[in-house]
């Protein structure tokens, strides 16, 4: 049971932010919960999720060649990643949306479209160089 209703379209960083704290009083857990401890389980996850990738090389947009098991695997991981990534924002008191957005308009003006359309050099504009 995920506790998400069949009405609800989508999920939001708020809705998963409340659940794993619902999560963690539940079971007492929030003692543990400190920034340090959240962020090494966080890398812990990442590397779960990396491990799936090692060998495969580059594979293409949408995993056609994965099967369900596989894809359904990728799927866990990546929310494991996502779930202790929400928890640790919480926690250090960041709105994780509000940052993230902070951050896509400050690589707007980082890497301008007309000087870093095409090309996947990070250093493409003259402020960089």
């Amino acid at each position: 049971m995920t506790g998400i209703s069949k009405e609800e379209e989508s999920v939001t960083l708020d809705l998963l932010r409340k659940k794993m704290e619902d999560f963690a009083k539940e079971r007492d857990w929030e003692k543990f919960h400190s920034p340090r401890n959240l962020l090494l389980a966080l890398v812990g996850e990442v590397g779960e999720l990396s491990e799936i990738f090692q060998w495969k090389g580059e594979v293409p947009k949408g995993l056609p060649d994965w099967n369900e098991k596989e894809k359904l695997h990728l799927g866990e991981e990546l929310s494991d990643v996502l779930l202790y990534l929400v928890r640790l924002s919480d926690i250090c008191g960041i709105d994780l949306g509000k940052a993230a957005l902070r951050k896509v308009e400050l690589n707007a003006i980082k890497y301008p479209v007309n000087l870093n359309k095409g090309s996947s050099n990070k250093c493409n504009n003259e402020a960089d160089n």
